[in-house]
């Protein structure tokens, strides 16, 4: 079963938001995630949408999102992007 890992992100300084940026790929590259999407202006259609980028990353399975999320190489550069930026994350199950 698929999980999806969506985020809003609104960046409030884009120094320490590259300093994450620098290393994401790298981390997310060993696990079996795949950017699906990542925008910096989604569009609204209905309710409230406060954050300024959007990303959706897909996984295989829970345990792979697991593996990257809690990882000690994705911990030690999250904080950048925590320190850096409001963001609101969610998880979900996909239904294939």
């Amino acid at each position: 079963m698929s999980f999806y890992f969506m985020a809003g992100i609104s960046i409030k300084d884009e120094d320490e938001y590259k300093r994450y940026l620098e290393k994401v790929d790298e981390v997310f590259e060993r696990y079996r995630g795949r950017y699906l999407a990542v925008d910096d202006h989604p569009e609204v259609l209905e309710g409230k949408w406060e954050s300024e980028r959007a990303v959706l990353i897909r996984f295989e399975s829970r345990e792979d999102f697991e593996a990257w999320y809690r990882s000690d190489e994705y911990q030690a550069i999250l904080k950048y992007r925590l320190g850096a930026a409001e963001c609101n994350t969610i998880l979900f199950e996909g239904k294939d």
